[in-house]
């Protein structure tokens, strides 16, 4: 059985920065942002470093450090990779099945700076210890919460802007959101959410006109319920069916309006008492409404 056959167990749904682990494989780290030295891929039994996601890369993967025999080393990414029955290691847009997939196990890989005289194999078994930059990670738990909070307060805002129901989310409004979502992007403080407007939007019953007529309005509303929740100030929790880095986990916050659960691989605050505010910037054009939330820390 290969080392890498039991996927890397994640702690970062815990809230944990650091910890210690097994390195379970070692390789040179090909088509990375390469540094002086050697970069590396390292493979360890459990992490936690979140890694970005190969399929939906909303939130970027934690950076750090790997300290072993006196040496600490930088990690300036950490990616998801997989590993099939030929033990082969598969990083990012290299994965060719989906999670679950028999025979497949789901790694998170940490990219390793190390100098140029250690070779691969001073680090294969070794015990490490990982730890996250943890205000780094703060910023982008603060950035993605709020990018939830902000999905759900601007489908509440539009549901009135439907003709026909589409999907509703876990508060039970029209799921503009998952709708018409293109692209989302998680940086440290903030967020930019990316929405098509175009004819199939237009065709699920969606009103881009009233939208377009009522934006501030609409922007103005967003702020104002998300200041509500935030002085609510929710408790915030991850779930997740296993430990393992494939197994699915929720984001769940206590909210006025009652509990919200939304599927998410990322970081997140453990109150929403930890904002001081979310602030909601709209651009609009005929085709795409952009949405850039930034958080302030309380």
């Amino acid at each position: 059985m290969s080392a890498m056959s039991q996927g890397t167990v994640v702690l970062f749904p815990q809230g944990v920065e650091s910890c210690t682990a097994r390195v379970v494989h070692v390789q040179p780290a090909e088509g990375t942002h390469l540094s002086e030295g050697t970069n590396l891929f390292v493979v360890t039994d459990r992490t936690p470093f979140h890694p970005v996601d190969h399929t939906w890369p909303d939130q970027p993967g934690d950076e750090g450090t790997l300290s072993a025999g006196g040496r600490s080393l930088r990690v300036v990414d950490a990616l998801t990779a997989a590993s099939g029955p030929d033990g082969v290691l598969r990083v990012g847009a290299e994965i060719p099945v989906r999670r679950n997939e028999p025979g497949w196990s789901f790694l998170v890989a940490h990219v390793v700076e190390a100098p140029g005289d250690m070779p691969a194999s001073e680090l294969a078994g070794a015990e490490v210890t990982l730890a996250v930059d943890s205000a780094r990670r703060r910023a982008l738990s603060m950035a993605h919460t709020g990018c939830h909070l902000m999905s759900l307060a601007l489908n509440g805002r539009l549901r009135d802007l439907w003709k026909k129901l589409p999907r509703t989310d876990c508060l039970g409004n029209p799921d503009f959101d998952q709708v018409a979502i293109v692209e989302s992007r998680i940086m440290p403080m903030q967020s930019v959410d990316r929405y098509r407007l175009g004819k199939s939007l237009r065709r699920a019953g969606f009103d881009v006109a009233a939208l377009t007529d009522a934006l501030e309005s609409v922007r103005e509303d967003v702020e104002e319920r998300l200041g509500r929740w935030i002085e609510a100030g929710g408790r915030v929790t991850i779930e997740t069916e296993a430990p393992e880095l494939a197994s699915r986990r929720w984001w769940t916050c206590e909210l006025p309006e009652g509990p919200a659960r939304i599927p998410c691989g990322g970081t997140h605050l453990g109150n929403l008492g930890e904002l001081a505010s979310l602030a909601v910037r709209f651009e609009i054009g005929e085709q795409e409404l952009v949405v850039h939330t930034t958080a302030k820390q309380a």
